[in-house]
């Protein structure tokens, strides 16, 4: 309804252009877009021009135009470099905009120049960001020194964002807990001054002073039962927490151990491999240490979760979520292992399909399924993955694997509510149950359910059903 001539109607029009890419009306944005160009006062508004050159370049990627979307990036680019406004973004378009079409030549130089801006930056995101994707150009390139250098710098930024609001978190108990205490010590110094009335009037009111006292017994007694049973709740809850402590360390050092002893046993035949120069089982080692070095750093990530999951430091911030967008970057992170075993990956989740969740969790919830499925699933293999709308407030994702599958015994002990983790039956195939349990937990907190179809032999279907976008 805005005219025209109305001073601000340029920027109007890019709301609506912003507006309509949020909706994913990919023909609106770019007619709002384009109209934005044409308007008179865009040539005094230089913020407004380079906010519609990248909207326009963003718009193109979603709807795969890369010719158009590279066109505007770069003008976009072009004036954020002559006027030093907001780089940082600028070159992660572009990065991302190459990447996606694997030319990877041309999006490295933009991803090290965003990460060199963002060692300038204060902003704990920016490098959060930055450190995130050199992991990856780097895991892409084989690197995985470098990498792993970068991704304990990603880890280090996310945790800093983490604690930034467990700051005020930890402040709020502090103060909440600073008043109880005031508020005892009140009743305590009114319970004294009560004693000492009492005392002082004891000979006049010999038979008032008896009823006080007999009220006083019953309330000193009615707090000891009162406390009493807080004490013994609070030791219930530290026995199980012991329990689970003990627990966890048993798992985790027996992990620990046998990949540490596995890597030692594979150093060893390292150095005979590199003395009697036998290529072919040194590349053969390689590999295997590098999966047990995959292995140990997922069973020490999902720990930290876990733990964090359990002390109720985890986050959840729920939001509309791009299905199939977020299995896609689940698919790119797990690449080399799915290209290492030859094994084919089928993404058929619905480009429709939008669901109200924690996105943090969801990762995690994927990244632990697409494991377990690359780990028992053959060379040459398939894994799918894809969705259906099953009813009117949920969509289904199955993953589905042509492995070894599981028994239906085996199925149950997964599914059995249980805090605590499952201990080992076979080290050799079955993993500690801590990413599953994991998963299960991360699955109801999104107010999700998660089913398990196997046949030994025969693959397996996990099946989670999650709440859709309303």
């Amino acid at each position: 309804m805005v005219s025209n001539s109305f001073e601000f109607s340029t920027i109007n029009k890019i709301y609506l252009a912003g507006s309509s890419l949020e909706l994913r009306e990919f023909k609106n944005a770019i007619v709002h877009y384009e109209n934005a160009l044409k308007s008179p006062q865009i040539s005094e508004q230089p913020y407004s021009l380079a906010k519609t050159y990248e909207g326009l370049g963003t718009t193109f990627i979603f709807l795969k135009k890369y010719d158009k979307a590279e066109e505007y990036l770069l003008k976009n680019l072009k004036f954020k470099e002559k006027n030093k406004a907001d780089l940082f973004h600028a070159y992660n378009n572009i990065a991302n905009l190459y990447y996606m079409q694997y030319k990877d030549q041309l999006a490295i130089p933009y991803f090290e120049k965003s990460y060199l801006l963002s060692e300038k930056s204060n902003n704990f995101n920016k490098k959060k960001i930055a450190s995130k994707n050199m992991a990856a150009v780097e895991e892409n390139r084989s690197n995985y020194k470098q990498a792993l250098v970068y991704r304990k710098e990603f880890e280090q930024w996310k945790d800093s964002l983490t604690n930034q609001n467990k700051i005020w978190a930890v402040a709020d108990y502090e103060k909440k807990y600073a008043v109880a205490q005031k508020q005892k010590q009140i009743s305590v110094l009114n319970i004294e001054n009560k004693l000492k009335n009492t005392q002082r009037n004891s000979l006049f009111y010999a038979a008032l002073g008896l009823l006080v006292l007999l009220i006083g017994g019953v309330i000193i007694y009615a707090q000891k039962v009162k406390s009493a049973k807080i004490i013994l709740q609070q030791k219930n809850k530290l026995d199980e927490l012991n329990a689970t402590k003990d627990q966890l360390f048993s798992i985790v050092s027996h992990d620990l151990r046998s990949s540490v002893n596995a890597l030692k046993t594979s150093n060893t035949k390292l150095t005979t491999s590199l003395e009697t120069k036998n290529y072919s089982e040194l590349d053969q080692l390689l590999h295997q240490n590098s999966a047990i070095a995959n292995g140990t750093y997922s069973l020490l990530d999902n720990l930290l979760h876990w733990a964090m999951l359990q002390t109720k430091q985890l986050y959840f911030n729920k939001d509309s979520v791009h299905l199939h967008s977020i299995v896609q970057q689940i698919e790119f992170n797990y690449k080399s292992l799915l290209v290492d075993k030859m094994i084919t990956f089928e993404n058929k989740v619905s480009k429709n399909s939008f669901i109200f969740v924690d996105l943090d969790s969801l990762k995690i919830v994927l990244r632990n399924l697409l494991d377990n499925a690359i780990k028992f699933t053959p060379e040459n293999g398939t894994i799918n993955i894809c969705s259906q709308e099953i009813t009117i407030g949920f969509w289904q994702l199955s993953i589905e694997d042509d492995g070894i599958g599981m028994s239906q015994n085996t199925i149950f002990e997964l599914l059995k509510d249980s805090e605590l983790l499952a201990k080992k039956d076979d080290s050799e195939r079955i993993g500690t149950g801590l990413g599953m349990q994991l998963c299960k937990q991360m699955i109801k907190k999104n107010n999700g359910t998660l089913a398990i179809e196997s046949e030994i032999n025969r693959g397996t279907k996990i099946i989670i059903s999650l709440p859709k976008t309303v």
